[in-house]
């Protein structure tokens, strides 16, 4: 079976693999010591926090494999982002070039530097190790983060986000960062993707240009990846997408890939979750359906996938022996919890 818990110091050498094993372009997982540390530590600090509100708060998970024991992926909210730091996007529009007397109209597409977003939570950081791809462990650990939210919603705030990768070769070069950088950075994108990846965001306000920049000077590759997503990414957008979030014209001001987002309560596996208390019962359990679920504490945050029966008629939950371990939970506690498969999708 395997466990979503909080992220917690002796799981560094495992962070650290998933870093180098999740390339350039994923910003959130620099390879560096000193940050991933600062990462696992601001994660232990969150998680024992009280809060009203959503905040600096920046929480990580890990999956387990409680078989083994070794962690096997990895999972983040940022509960409010720019408010240390800014939160840089650039927001796709356009511009109308008329002239009623010449008889002449041309609307130009174009980028808007902006930090539209502060305030708002953001997903991140998800990675599942290559040994682990496969069955639900991909979805499990992208929904998770939606029950835990709505359980605590008071540390979130409505509005939430998710940066997508976009699209860049295999030495890690963006084609749209190429341009800027010939014309303002004289920086390669790995080297601002990693400053930018461990807090040095100085050099974005100083050397990013100001004004809009018209789409039609870019390279035509450039222009080309503008809103598209990284090939490696494409299954997690499509999670997302199922979920309900969209794009709103915001990309990365790096390699252009896409922002989406969601409000919270509309996101499907938040509309769909329950609350509800617990009985134990291995028989009756194993003659359920498969449900994505999460016990209520925040510092001992446990959640599982596995079966378990729902009765209305009781207002009861009815789990295994082996699931109220994982989640370290006893008969009358409360759980929340989505179906793995929605009934809409299955018929």
């Amino acid at each position: 079976m395997n466990i979503i818990r909080p992220i917690r110091r002796s799981d560094y050498p495992s962070l650290h693999e998933i870093a180098v094993e999740s390339g350039i372009g994923f910003t959130s997982l620099p390879v560096n010591k000193e940050l991933l540390s600062n990462k696992i530590e601001r994660a232990e600090k969150a998680f024992s926090s009280q809060v009203d509100g959503p905040g600096c708060e920046s929480y990580l998970f890990v999956m387990e494999d409680t078989q083994t024991g070794k962690v096997v992926g990895t999972t983040g909210i940022e509960a409010a982002v720019g408010l240390d730091d800014a939160f840089y996007h650039y927001h796709m529009g356009k511009v109308v070039h008329a002239s009623r007397e010449l008889k002449i109209h041309n609307t130009v597409d174009i980028l808007t530097f902006c930090n539209d977003y502060t305030g708002v939570t953001e997903i991140c950081t998800l990675f599942l190790r290559e040994g682990a791809r496969g069955g639900i462990n991909g979805r499990f650990l992208s929904k998770v983060r939606f029950l835990f939210m709505m359980e605590h919603r008071e540390r979130f705030a409505e509005t939430i986000i998710a940066e997508m990768r976009g699209v860049s070769d295999e030495e890690g070069q963006s084609p749209f960062w190429q341009w800027l950088e010939e014309h303002f950075f004289s920086m390669d994108f790995p080297t601002a993707d990693y400053l930018s990846g461990i807090g040095n965001k100085v050099f974005i306000a100083e050397l990013m240009p100001k004004y809009p920049i018209y789409v039609n000077l870019l390279s035509t590759r450039a222009q080309e990846v503008i809103g598209q997503v990284h090939e490696k990414t494409r299954p997690a957008l499509q999670l997302l997408q199922e979920e309900g979030f969209s794009c709103r014209g915001y990309v990365d001001i790096f390699d252009a890939g896409p922002t989406v987002e969601a409000n919270l309560t509309h996101i499907r596996t938040a509309q769909e979750s329950q609350k509800l208390p617990i009985i134990i019962d291995d028989q009756t359990a194993a003659q359920g359906r498969s449900y994505y679920i999460i016990n209520t504490s925040v510092e001992d945050f446990r959640a599982v996938a596995t079966e378990m029966v729902v009765s209305e008629e009781q207002q009861v939950a009815v789990i295994s022996r082996q699931a109220a371990a994982a989640l370290n939970i006893s008969a009358g506690e409360y759980v929340r919890f989505a179906p793995v498969h929605s009934r809409s999708k299955t018929g």
